[in-house]
Order: C-alpha cells, then sequence, then structure tokens
C-alpha cells in the first residue's frame, strides 16, 4: 500500500475575516473532492484568516500513480484559486 500525500500553503491576502476564508476554503475542498478521488482537509492556520494549510491524501498500489494523482490537485488547486501557493509539500509513503 502506498500513501501520497501534500500539504499546501495559501496565502490570501485580501481575505478580512474567518467567514471569508472558511468559504474560499469550502469551495477548494469540494472542487477537489468533486473532481479526484482523494482526502482533502484545512489542516493548520485555522484561526489566522488570510494563510490556509491544506491537506492531501490518496492510496494507491504504485508510487508513480500516487505521485501523479498529488501533482495533479496541487495544479489543479494552483489554477482555481486567486490564492498565492507559498509553499508545497509532497511525501509518498
Amino acid at each position: 500500500m502506498i500513501i501520497g500525500t501534500a500539504k499546501i500553503y495559501l496565502y490570501a491576502n485580501w481575505v478580512h475575516s474567518l467567514k471569508e476564508k472558511r468559504m474560499i476554503v469550502k469551495s477548494i475542498i469540494a472542487k477537489v473532492q468533486h473532481k479526484f478521488n482523494v482526502s482533502v482537509a484545512e489542516i493548520e492556520n485555522q484561526d489566522y484568516h488570510k494563510s490556509i494549510v491544506i491537506g492531501i491524501s490518496c492510496v494507491s498500489n504504485d508510487s508513480r500513480h500516487a505521485n501523479s494523482v498529488i501533482e495533479n490537485v496541487l495544479r489543479y488547486i494552483e489554477g482555481n484559486t486567486e490564492a498565492l501557493v507559498e509553499k508545497t509539500e509532497i511525501e509518498i509513503l
């Protein structure tokens, strides 16, 4: 069993409240879950309204497939949000 994980750090400088941030995060999560067969959630910095950290994971039987899925999800998030991608961390276990 191969597990692919990723953390994506986003910065949304136009967000002024946690309510606005929740709307953005829920939108990203819903879109990713609809398009890809992965688990996704906000995992850090829930109390900071400009910082978004999203965790993604998938299970596969091939490390190349897991890496490909994670990379596709990251590209999708980068292309479908106005937030600035500060950093990404990918780990294949």
